[in-house]
This record gives C-alpha cells, sequence and structure tokens, in this order.
C-alpha cells in the first residue's frame, strides 16, 4: 500500500486526536530528494507540519529548533513520538514509512500520539 504525494502543500488531519474529534493542521509536503534533504533546515519555525515520505528517520544537525517528530507506518498510524533538540540523530524505525516534523509541543496539542491515524490532504491549506 505505497502513497505518493506530490511536493507541496496539504493538510495533516489527525483522526481521534483531540477531544474526540478530528484537527485539521497546515501541512507542507516533502518527497522529492531535494524537498527531503533541506525539510526545515535553516528555519526559525514552522507554520503547522512538514511530511517526509519516504522516511524512517531523521536528524536534527544544522537546526535551529527542536522539533517533534511522529513516525508513520504505511497505514499512516503513528508508531511513535518523540522532540529532538538540534544536533541529534533520531534512532530509525523499522515500520516507519514517512515522518511528520512539527514545533516542539506542537504533536500533543493536536493529539499526535502512538496508535493515531492521519490522513494526508493534498491541496488544502
Amino acid at each position: 500500500m505505497g502513497r505518493r504525494w506530490p511536493d507541496g502543500r496539504g493538510e495533516l488531519v489527525v483522526h481521534g486526536g483531540g477531544r474526540g474529534s478530528s484537527v485539521v493542521v497546515p501541512l507542507e509536503i516533502a518527497t522529492s530528494y531535494r524537498a527531503r534533504t533541506r525539510g526545515l533546515l535553516g528555519r526559525d519555525s514552522v507554520d503547522g507540519a512538514m511530511l517526509l515520505s519516504p522516511a524512517g528517520s531523521v536528524h536534527t544537525f544544522r537546526m535551529r529548533m527542536p522539533i517533534d517528530v511522529a513516525y508513520l507506518d504505511r497505514h499512516l498510524r503513528v508508531i511513535a513520538v518523540r522532540t529532538m533538540p538540534p544536533g541529534r540523530l533520531g534512532m530509525p524505525r523499522v515500520r516507519a514509512r514517512h515522518v511528520v516534523e512539527a514545533m516542539a509541543g506542537a504533536m500533543s496539542e493536536w493529539g499526535v500520539r502512538k496508535g493515531v491515524c492521519v490522513e494526508v490532504v493534498v491541496g488544502g491549506g
């Protein structure tokens, strides 16, 4: 069940994350090698979240801010969420196919936690 999205913008829909309702977050989609390599490097903030796909791990070398990282399986179910300060190498997740990055603290506000399903809507936001 491979998923492919074009680079661009969209929305991340967190199902059942917070208070039983869905949460919709602006999303940047990075699927090309160039976009994934650049990611959030050199930024001071991010409006919403960034999806890196395919990806099984991330690093925060040369980042200016701590980030939350959600590892997603092929069904877009969250398998782990971690907060990473700058200058770290994330542990690869064997089942991870996609990674969502956001400002530190944002994932808990949106209800993103292990076991929650998310949806990627292309062209939103």
